[in-house]
């Protein structure tokens, strides 16, 4: 069926529609309440089908190019909406805005239901009734937890209530010991309103840290007043400068977003009783021009499709958008609460989305002024988008053996080692290893979204393979491959004198060995070698310890097994004294094992058994 005939054929309900062009890649997804509206507006019919006249150039160079349309049919508005942002980050179209999601920021929670109450952190609802959070917190949230713990006579551990019996907590006058009924419920009560009210009041709490951090230096605690300082400095750093007085005790999220001339910034602020208590911001580039709209609709799905609390159910923005009303019912049945998306006018709602639309710009103007090396990067190759998030791959093994593969994260100039993987591997060669390594990834993509480009260590061959890894899924994201040139039969790595090799869509790239946009992937490069590498030495120790311990007299795959399970690990094993292994193993069993490990002889395993 040609464009035309699926043009026709479009129903009346809403959904998802994508792009393709003429060699099957994605080019844009976009989600309608009605898709026989929404996908024909983007086209005139007559005198010959053409993109339409009022489109943005964007949108106009986008349907200048799709040769193939694919729907699918949504019940509602709101899962088109939910399924519109699923596709987009799975498979990375080149037209849509991307923005990654929203890192979950801490909150500190408190249980009013117990007796006597902790103040606790988390990033994710808590289950039970009658639970209070403050926040998020960007930063210093962990802090100011420390920090109630410091200035209050709270329960300090988890299991104090339980222990029935008062301990060093308090002797040294940091709790009450509700544990032997020495304060009431009502007195532990007004200390918990007291600590409460602190907690969005981050001046009060560093007024106290600083009248503890000079008592501790006046007694000459360095050590404890060095901790409390560094505490102050983390607090201080994320205060936000603003004098805008509200006036009034609300909770409520601020979001706005700034447009430079290649990238824009999405600024969200955090105002809880009245006050802003933290402040994010996320960038994110375009290529081919800029829809507001759907970049406000980029940041809503990025700061709350997680799973986080619900403090504040009304979000300002700076300006209008269309879609407003699928949005707030998308909001409203996510969290099961009433949502209201808000353009304020005037008063001080107003100088607060002012404030963040300043914010956003003056990020973008701190940004403008670096230089960098991922844009130069994807000027200088043609890449669909600046290389900001890369994965990285790499191999090792030992003559097939050990095989071990390793991925490693580059994100915003620095590597992200949360994000690290390790793979234990069964192809025995390197291409049916990388394979390996890549289908397994890119099975991953539904829950942890591809990024900007994938970094393979190797030649044409493996990029070749990584590119239709990505195709079989429907990802359309770059891939370069890093290859050791070899000169007179040896291969040169060291930086300064390095002989590497780019591959990219099918071209060979020799750069000069001091220049930035190679350093860039050696550096990638060599980070996921170290990584592969480590990996692999762990494996073949593992392994090689396990055939070591079959090896010793009376030892068999069962009793190796009796052994790990508690001791953990082979190390842990080979280190093991006579008492520890016969805890587990008999006496002959235990005494073989110290035998040879310690590579003596039995002449000597009494003055090793019993140390004399």
């Amino acid at each position: 069926m040609n464009l035309l005939e699926s043009l026709k054929k479009l129903p009346f309900s809403s959904g998802v529609y994508q792009y393709f062009d003429e060699e099957g890649k994605l080019l844009y997804v976009g989600k309608a309440k009605v898709l026989k509206n929404r996908v024909k507006s983007y086209f005139n019919f007559t005198p010959n089908l053409r993109p339409a006249d009022k489109l943005s150039p964007r949108i106009f160079k986008m349907v200048s190019e799709v040769k193939d349309l694919k729907i699918i049919v949504t019940d509602s508005e709101q899962d088109a909406l939910i399924l519109e942002n699923s596709l987009i980050k799975q498979l990375k179209p080149k037209y849509n805005i991307l923005l990654r999601d929203d890192k979950t920021y801490p909150y500190i929670y408190i249980r009013n239901d117990d007796d006597y109450p902790r103040f606790e952190i988390t990033r994710k609802v808590v289950r039970g009734k009658n639970i209070k959070y403050f926040g998020p917190f960007v930063r210093g949230g962990s802090d100011i937890l420390k920090s109630l713990y410091e200035l209050f006579p709270l329960v300090q551990k988890k299991n104090c209530i339980k222990g029935k019996q008062a301990c060093l907590f308090h002797q040294i006058e940091k709790c009450k010991a509700p544990c032997e009924e020495k304060i009431s419920k009502d007195e532990y009560r007004e200390i918990v309103e007291v600590a409460t009210s602190y907690i969005n009041n981050k001046q009060k709490i560093l007024k106290e840290l600083e009248n503890k951090m000079v008592y501790y230096s006046e007694n000459l605690n360095f050590e404890e007043a060095g901790e409390i300082r560094d505490r102050i400095v983390s607090i201080k750093e994320s205060v936000v400068d603003s004098s805008i007085d509200l006036a009034s005790i609300e909770n409520f999220d601020v979001i706005a977003i700034g447009v430079s001339e290649k990238r824009a910034c999405s600024v969200r602020m955090f105002i809880r009783g009245g006050k802003v208590i933290s402040s994010t911001h996320n960038f994110f580039k375009f290529d081919f021009g800029f829809e507001k709209e759907e970049a406000y609709e980029r940041s809503f799905y990025a700061s709350y499709s997680a799973d986080v609390p619900l403090v504040a159910n009304k979000i300002y923005l700076y300006e209008d958008i269309e879609d407003k009303e699928t949005i707030t019912k998308w909001l409203s049945d996510k969290f099961g609460k009433e949502f209201q998306l808000v353009v304020p006018q005037k008063g001080a709602k107003r100088k607060i989305v002012d404030l963040a639309f300043k914010n956003a710009n003056e990020l973008l103007k701190m940004e403008k002024g670096k230089e960098n090396t991922e844009d130069l990067i994807k000027e200088f190759f043609g890449f669909l988008r600046s290389p900001n998030r890369a994965e990285v791959f790499d191999n090792s093994h030992l003559g097939g053996k050990y095989t071990v593969g390793a991925m490693v994260v580059h994100e915003d100039e620095k590597f992200v080692r949360s994000d690290y993987r390790h793979y234990n591997l069964e192809a025995k060669d390197e291409y049916g290893q990388m394979k390996e390594v890549l289908i397994r990834r890119a099975n991953r993509f539904e829950e942890n979204p591809p990024p900007d480009v994938w970094v393979i260590d190797g030649g044409k061959a493996l990029v070749d393979l990584a590119k239709s890894v990505l195709e079989s899924v429907g990802v359309n994201i770059d891939v370069i491959g890093v290859a050791k040139e070899k000169i007179d039969a040896k291969a040169h790595r060291a930086k300064g004198s390095a002989k590497d090799l780019l591959y990219f869509n099918d071209e060979v790239y020799k750069l000069s060995t001091n220049d930035k946009k190679l350093h860039f992937f050696q550096k990638l490069r060599d980070e996921a070698h170290r990584v592969a590498i480590t990996h692999h030495r762990k494996a073949r120790t593992k392994g090689d310890l396990n055939v070591k311990l079959t090896d010793v007299e009376g030892i068999g795959e069962a009793t190796v097994k009796r052994l790990i399970d508690y001791f953990g690990t082979f190390e842990n094993i080979q280190k093991a004294s006579f008492e520890d292994l016969n805890l587990i193993i008999d006496k002959k069993k235990s005494e073989n094992i110290i035998i040879y490990f310690n590579k003596t002889s039995v002449n000597k395993i009494n003055d090793i058994i019993y140390q004399k």
